[in-house]
């Protein structure tokens, strides 16, 4: 159960509860949370400033924040919240501090679900603005300030609901307008001239048949944003273009009125062109928008380095056809890669991935690079700086303490003592600051995530985006007679120069040699690791038939 101001004080002084972690210290964090900017009351920099001192007052040492805004507590959709109730398992933290009760769950059931999760856990809730007693009358209390939450909660939904259907009666705009429309003085929609011709020209394009993809990346090119500020992209195209309110039409629940709002698409034929239009490209995607290419930004071209990218076209006969191209030769440069088949590289390249996660000395391999990485930036992060500092005070600790025993005392004894134990107490919140932020991975939880690869579905384009993601940083392909696979063992998407390809692989051109660049080629490329598995592959197109029929 959440526990009172006074029990706060006990456990910060090493007092005993039914929960009891003797003399250890409270080690927080902090959850906070606010629904809208208008809540001002209750902003985030509030909340913390309250939950901050109610720490200080009560001796208890805080060791990182969780914040979610402009989220409600009435759905389960808080990013933050939910990474606290999974790191609440590690052991990091035992108890949480909150503003008020409803920052916790404006639900009784989920929040007395979250509460028993953080019980069985170990961790203990305190709230700065509230005060429950321990013994049943907390119970009873705290039923009841859970139950006026939820109330207001959903009172609050309803009288929102009310005014927007209220307001929608009028037909006036209900929160944030959509591109080409603002708010007028009368609090009905206007049009916004600038934006409208975005809007415009968008429909026009898409009607002619541009791609999805060019419209929205020459309008991110050319500087426009939508409504919210961000980059154009496939869904905001396809919201704007499937939007009833440009061609004046005002929905709301069961409210649906003709010329509602003013029209800025006026002509009814282009906007029904482009719903059917829309429809046949979503039935049809390979014919209306541009496909999946699984080696973007990972594939290059092994004659000049330069990426290949992926490109289509339609037969005479109306196929369609996929392949990726060298980027030099296609600027019609010198370049003489020929372009290769999607299907057939993709499946080249995922079938070896495959190998590589059922190749137990490989993964083992991986997993020990891993551990080296981690230990180095361990080495290397101030976690590492710290447990010096938490060695050298519990030495300098235990020798004031040999001193105190064999009678040395002397007038700055206490106050050298005192010092001690201030900064050791800076250093433990330090630390686990620390582990909160970078946990540590032992060498069988990577391995045990490395083989979970085993079990996938080759054919499955989220488990061959997930291998390409995990395993691969780049392909180099050459004249259809080899390939080579860089594998990152980090994980990390750092970009590979073509010499370091070329100066890994010019030995006895083995598979699956291991390479650590030598300090030229680290200047030369932009290098992030320091060990990379090369594995040159065969990989003429009738060698790998029988393969890629397979796979398909």
């Amino acid at each position: 159960m959440p526990t009172s101001k006074n029990t706060a004080r006990k456990y910060a002084a090493g007092g005993s509860s039914d929960n009891s972690c003797g003399v250890e210290p409270l080690r927080a964090v902090i959850y906070a949370r606010y629904s809208s900017s208008g809540q001002r009351e209750e902003s985030i920099e509030g909340q913390l400033r309250d939950c901050y001192e109610f720490a200080k007052k009560h001796g208890i040492i805080v060791i990182g924040e969780y914040i979610d805004k402009a989220m409600t507590g009435r759905v389960d959709r808080r990013p933050d919240f939910q990474r606290m109730m999974k790191d609440s398992e590690k052991g990091r933290f035992n108890c949480v501090l909150l503003w008020k009760m409803d920052r916790f769950a404006r639900n009784r059931y989920d929040s007395a679900m979250y509460k028993y999760k953080l019980k069985k856990n170990g961790i203990r809730i305190f709230y700065a603005k509230e005060t429950i007693p321990d013994g049943p009358e907390g119970i009873i209390l705290e039923s009841v300030m859970e139950g006026y939450a939820e109330y207001y909660s959903e009172n609050l939904a309803q009288n929102v609901k009310r005014g927007n259907y209220d307001s929608a009666l009028e037909l006036k705009t209900l929160g944030k307008t959509c591109l080409g429309l603002k708010t007028g003085p009368d609090g009905r929609y206007m049009i916004d001239q600038a934006e409208a011709a975005i809007v415009r020209r968008i429909f026009e394009e898409y009607a002619e048949g541009e791609r999805a993809k060019d419209i929205y990346e020459r309008l991110n090119s050319e500087g426009y944003r939508t409504s919210r500020g961000g980059k154009f992209n496939k869904n905001s195209l396809r919201r704007i273009l499937s939007n009833k309110k440009y061609i004046g039409v005002y929905e709301y629940e069961d409210i649906y009125v003709e010329n509602g709002i003013p029209a800025i698409i006026t002509d009814r034929d282009l906007f029904e062109r482009v719903q059917k239009m829309l429809k046949i490209n979503h039935d049809a995607p390979a014919r209306g928008k541009a496909q999946n290419f699984l080696l973007t930004t990972k594939l290059f071209c092994g004659l000049c380095g330069s990426p290949m990218i992926g490109d289509g076209g339609t037969s005479h006969t109306g196929k369609a056809y996929a392949y990726y191209s060298c980027t030099k030769r296609k600027r019609g440069r010198s370049c003489k890669k020929e372009s290769v088949p999607k299907d057939w590289i993709e499946d080249l390249v995922v079938g070896e991935l495959v190998k590589i996660v059922h190749n137990d000395e490989l993964i083992e391999q991986i997993a020990d690079r891993v551990m080296e990485y981690q230990k180095r930036e361990k080495d290397q992060s101030g976690l590492h700086a710290l447990e010096i500092r938490q060695k050298e005070n519990e030495k300098a600790i235990s020798n004031m303490l040999a001193a105190i025993e064999a009678g040395i005392i002397t007038p700055s004894t206490k106050t050298r003592l005192m010092e001690l134990e201030a900064d050791r107490a800076d250093i433990e919140k330090g630390i686990a600051h620390e582990l909160l932020a970078e946990p540590e991975f032992e060498r069988d939880q990577i391995i045990y995530f490395l083989e979970r690869f085993r079990s996938g579905d080759i054919n499955d384009e989220a488990y061959r985006i997930m291998l390409v993601d995990t395993f691969l940083n780049s392909v180099y392909l050459y004249d259809d007679d080899h390939l080579v696979l860089v594998m990152n063992y980090s994980g990390e998407n750092c970009k590979v120069d073509l010499k370091l390809v070329e100066g890994a692989v010019s030995g006895d051109g083995c598979k699956g040699s291991a390479f650590a660049p030598s300090s030229a080629l680290k200047k030369d490329s932009v290098f992030t690791g320091s060990f990379f598995l090369f594995m040159i592959i065969e990989c003429s197109r009738s060698a790998h038939s029988i393969i890629c029929s397979w796979m398909r």
